[in-house]
């Protein structure tokens, strides 16, 4: 594709540089971060946070696939961010639904699990 590629760590790394960007981006470029899973953000975030800090200009996000946690829009409001995904839980369950994979009365399961995760079960 012949376009410039970086890596944001979720942490310094531990030896050599330190660097949390790997690669070369000059102040002032724009970037586009690209990830697999959005649960609540707060990791996606945070790469969005770093390249800010060293002046680059982030355009939006593009993930895979986004859970639609509540957390996570309120993340993504807070962080002035766009997120575009190419699937995510409302079409997982559809599909699901339509290929036998899960049953209709499975549903408000895996519905009110998405509300509230941590604790459905308790």
């Amino acid at each position: 594709m012949n376009v410039p590629f970086i890596y944001v760590r979720p942490k310094p790394k531990e030896h050599g540089l330190g660097n949390m960007i790997e690669g070369e981006i000059p102040a002032g470029k724009k970037v586009v971060v690209i990830e697999d899973l959005i649960s609540t953000g707060k990791s996606s975030l945070k790469a969005v946070e770093t390249l800010r800090n060293a002046d680059v200009e982030v355009l939006g996000m593009v993930a895979i696939f986004n859970y639609g946690f509540k957390i996570s829009e309120q993340n993504f409001k807070e962080a002035k961010i766009n997120l575009y995904t190419l699937s995510n839980y409302d079409v997982l369950i559809k599909t699901a639904l339509e290929s036998e994979y899960v049953k209709e009365s499975d549903v408000e399961t895996l519905e009110n699990w998405r509300i509230d995760p941590e604790n459905w079960r308790k």
